[in-house]
């Protein structure tokens, strides 16, 4: 089965490195990554979204803070503008820099049809996302500057405030609903991100954002890495109503491996089954249909469940699924088909 995923923060790891190790260990297959070359050619992983994160200062690790019975973490402190593109484009350089050394195993991508050439060649294809919209201007100019350089889409918030929008704090339990809307930086990015043909990402987004951008948009509302908020009652998960304006707009959500936001008690704990991330399949498809449901791990961006471990542990995923009563069309359209439909909807290249 070829996987195309949603959401991964390998690159976040790499830049956090400050010798070459990682970058080659990525290349040579021998890294502590969740997805390095040989662990992707091991799960069948034949491409993804690459997240640029600009790491907030002091922020440390979430993860051993979301572990108890509930949790309100406080939103980091915004990030300066200045702060912001200069890891953009630190980690825009790491991935060009993978793909020259590469030789072919990994593609940048800036088409569906680049896609599908680098998944037929067995070369890993990597898009190119910034979750946290920082390195970008109010202005904008810096949006037409990272789509020439192959920049196809944009979350414009992690969970911390912008100058575009606001982000859902890491909060259990929660609703969605925890601030204001966009902010007029915000609404000008999602009518040029339509523009230019750039997939918003509405992952992180507060519910009041969320609609704003239903409103705005005429492209597929799309949540790269999210769940099913009536499952998991964290903010940073989908109401069913929010669900019900994917499915209408034909968008996708991808399916977050992240425990916190598939366990019923909202935990970071990697002894989750995997029929906790099918139940929430089960729930996505029931809003979304068939066509509307896709995965956005999260590797190397959260605790995910040791049955799958990591890139090379997708096919556990999928065995487990098969054997729940998944047919191989529906399996087919989660591992990759949906994900390059909606791309093919929203890119104008």
């Amino acid at each position: 089965m070829k996987v195309f995923d949603g959401h991964n923060d390998a690159l976040l790891r790499i830049y956090q490195d400050p010798t070459p190790t990682t970058f080659q260990a990525f290349l040579d297959g021998d890294s502590q990554l969740h997805i390095d070359l040989a662990k992707a050619r091991a799960g069948g992983l034949a491409g993804g979204l690459f997240a640029i994160f600009p790491p907030s200062p002091m922020a440390g690790d979430l993860s051993d803070r979301m572990s108890g019975r509930g949790y309100d973490l406080p939103l980091p402190t915004p990030l300066a503008h200045p702060a912001g593109a200069d890891a953009t484009v630190a980690m825009a350089s790491i991935l060009l820099r993978l793909e020259a050394a590469s030789k072919g195993g990994l593609t940048v991508c800036r088409s569906v049809a680049d896609i599908e050439s680098a998944m037929a060649k067995g070369s890993l294809a990597a898009v190119l996302h910034i979750e946290g919209a920082e390195a970008i201007d109010p202005e904008l100019h810096m949006l037409d500057v990272l789509s020439a350089a192959g920049l196809r889409s944009v979350g414009m918030v992690w969970s911390r405030d912008n100058h575009f929008a606001h982000g859902v704090p890491m909060r259990f339990p929660s609703t969605p609903d925890t601030g204001e809307g966009l902010l007029e930086p915000g609404r000008r990015l999602v009518k040029r991100c339509n523009e230019l043909g750039i997939l918003l990402d509405l992952s992180h987004l507060n519910e009041r954002g969320f609609w704003d951008v239903a409103e705005l948009s005429d492209a597929p509302l799309v949540a790269t890495h999210s769940n099913a908020h009536r499952l998991c009652t964290v903010s940073r998960n989908l109401t069913d109503a929010q669900l019900d304006a994917v499915a209408a707009s034909r968008g996708v959500v991808g399916l977050n491996f992240a425990t916190a936001f598939l366990r019923e008690d909202g935990r970071m704990d990697s002894d989750t089954p995997l029929d906790t991330m099918r139940r929430h399949l089960d729930a996505l498809l029931e809003r979304l249909g068939e066509e509307g449901v896709a995965l956005g791990s999260d590797f190397d961006g959260a605790t995910i469940p040791d049955a799958i471990g990591s890139a090379a542990g997708l096919p556990a995923l999928f065995e487990h699924l098969s054997k729940a009563g998944y047919g191989d069309a529906l399996l087919e359209r989660i591992a990759h088909r949906n994900w390059l439909s909606v791309l093919g909807r929203t890119w104008k290249a």
